[in-house]
C-alpha cells in the first residue's frame, strides 16, 4: 500500500503500518464560512438588476456596518487587503523606512515597496508570535512608520505601538487581514493608529470572495483611499495622484454583508474549538500555543502552534508529514520569514535569529465553523501519538 510504505518511510511509522490512518477522507485545512447563497443572492438583485455591479449601495451599506461596529469615522471598502495597504501608505506617504515585522505575510512588505518605502524588519516574539516591541524601540530612530500584523487574529499590543509611534512623530497602520472581530481591551480591533485593513479573502472569518476594509478615524486618510481605488480620480477624470483600480463589486459586498451578519456567532465557535485545543495540547511535551494577552480577544483565524524539536521528539517538518499521511491538512505559516524571500531579501540589512527559528517551528491546525469537535479530538491524539513515538525511538 503506498500510504503504508510512506508512513514507514516517513520514520514515524507506528507498531502497526498498515491501520488506516486518521483521516481516510481527508481533513482539510480550512472551509471558507460561507453565507447561504439565497440570502446572498437577495442582496445582490437590486444593484443586479440597475446594472449597478461595482461600488454601489451594497459597498456603501458595508462600509457604514462595519464603520458601527469598528467605532470608528471611516471604512473604506477596496478589492483586497493588499490594495488596501498600499493605498493606506499612499495616503500617509512615509519620508523613511517602514518598519514592520518580517514574520507576516508578504503583502505588508509588498504595501511598503510599492511607495516606494524600505521595509526595516524587526523581530518577532517567540511566545505570541507577534512583532516584538523591544526590538522595534531599539530600531524607531530614523523611520517613516511603523506597520504592526496582528497574527493569527490575536491582536498585537496596539496602545503601545500607538505610545511608541506617538513619540517617534509617525504614522502606524496595523495589517489587520487576520483580525475582523478581534479586540483589544475594551475596544474592537479597527480603530487603533492611523489605520487599520482587513482582509475577507476566503480564509478569513469574514468573507467577501475577495476584498478589504481600511479602517480609520482619519478624514484625510479615508478621502485617498476613496479616490485612490478609483484610479486616484475623485469624479472629473483629472487624476490627483497614481492610484488603483481597487473597487469593489456588488456581488462582493453582498457577501461580505451576510458573512458579517453570521461574525458574532461565528466567532463563539472558533474561540471554543481553539479552547478545546489549548487544553488538550497544555500537556503534550514540546508543543507551544499562541495565547492572546489578558483581556484580549482573538478571532483565531488560525491556531498555531510552534513544535520544540529536542523536547517534542521530531521537527515542526516531520510533523508535519506524518499530520499529512493521517490525511490532516495544515500550513507552515510564515516559513519563509519575509526577510528571507527573494522579493525583499535584498532590504534585509540585520539576521533576525528569533523569527527564523519561530518561523521552522510554527504550524497552523485545522480551525473553522465546521470542523468536528471529536476531529479536533484526532488530530491532537495524532500529535501527541507522534511526538511519544519520536521520544522514544530517540532515546532507544
Amino acid at each position: 500500500m503506498p500510504m503504508t510504505n510512506s508512513r514507514m518511510e516517513s520514520g514515524l511509522a507506528g507498531p502497526d503500518p498498515d491501520r488506516r490512518p486518521a483521516f481516510p477522507d481527508g481533513l482539510p485545512f480550512v472551509r471558507p464560512p460561507v453565507p447561504p447563497f439565497e440570502r446572498v443572492a437577495a442582496r445582490l438583485e437590486s444593484s443586479y438588476r440597475h446594472g449597478q455591479l461595482t461600488n454601489g449601495p451594497l459597498v456603501r451599506e458595508l462600509e457604514a456596518v462595519s464603520a458601527d461596529r469598528l467605532q470608528v469615522a471611516h471604512v473604506v471598502a477596496v478589492a483586497s487587503c493588499t490594495a488596501g495597504l498600499m493605498l493606506a501608505f499612499r495616503a500617509l506617504e512615509p519620508t523613511g523606512p517602514v518598519i514592520l515585522p518580517s514574520f507576516t505575510f508578504s503583502a505588508s512588505a509588498h504595501a511598503v515597496a510599492w511607495v516606494g518605502a524600505r521595509p526595516r524588519f524587526i523581530e518577532c516574539d517567540p511566545a505570541t508570535f507577534l512583532a516584538d516591541l523591544d526590538d522595534g524601540r531599539l530600531y524607531v530612530d530614523g523611520a517613516g512608520a511603523l506597520l504592526i500584523t496582528h497574527i493569527f487574529g490575536a491582536p498585537a499590543a496596539p496602545r503601545a505601538w500607538e505610545e511608541l509611534a506617538t513619540a517617534a512623530g509617525i504614522p502606524l497602520v496595523f495589517d489587520a487581514a487576520h483580525a475582523l472581530g478581534s479586540r483589544h481591551a475594551d475596544r474592537p480591533i479597527g480603530g487603533f493608529g492611523d489605520a487599520e485593513v482587513f482582509s475577507l479573502s476566503p480564509t478569513k472569518p469574514v468573507i467577501a470572495g475577495e476584498g478589504g476594509l481600511v479602517a480609520t478615524n482619519r478624514d484625510d486618510v479615508a478621502e485617498v483611499i476613496r479616490i485612490g481605488r478609483d484610479y486616484g480620480n475623485p469624479g472629473d477624470y483629472d487624476t490627483r495622484f497614481v492610484g488603483l483600480n481597487a473597487r469593489m463589486s456588488e456581488f462582493h459586498a453582498a457577501t461580505a454583508l451576510e458573512s458579517l451578519a453570521e461574525l458574532d456567532d461565528h466567532l463563539v465557535v472558533r474561540s471554543a474549538l481553539a479552547a478545546r485545543y489549548r487544553e488538550q495540547l497544555v500537556d503534550v511535551a514540546g508543543i507551544r500555543v499562541q495565547v492572546p494577552a489578558p483581556g484580549d480577544e482573538s478571532t483565531w483565524k488560525d491556531f498555531t502552534i510552534a513544535v520544540d524539536a529536542p523536547e517534542f521528539g521530531a521537527t515542526r517538518d516531520q510533523l508535519v508529514v506524518a499530520l499529512a499521511l493521517e490525511g490532516v491538512d495544515t500550513r507552515c505559516y510564515f516559513d519563509p520569514p519575509v526577510h528571507r524571500q527573494q522579493s525583499h531579501a535584498a532590504s534585509a540589512d540585520r539576521p533576525l535569529p528569533i523569527t527564523d527559528r519561530v518561523a521552522s517551528e510554527v504550524l497552523s491546525l485545522p480551525l473553522y465553523r465546521d470542523l468536528l469537535p471529536t476531529d479536533l479530538d484526532r488530530v491532537v491524539s495524532v500529535i501527541a501519538d507522534v511526538g511519544k513515538l519520536a521520544t522514544a525511538r530517540s532515546g532507544a
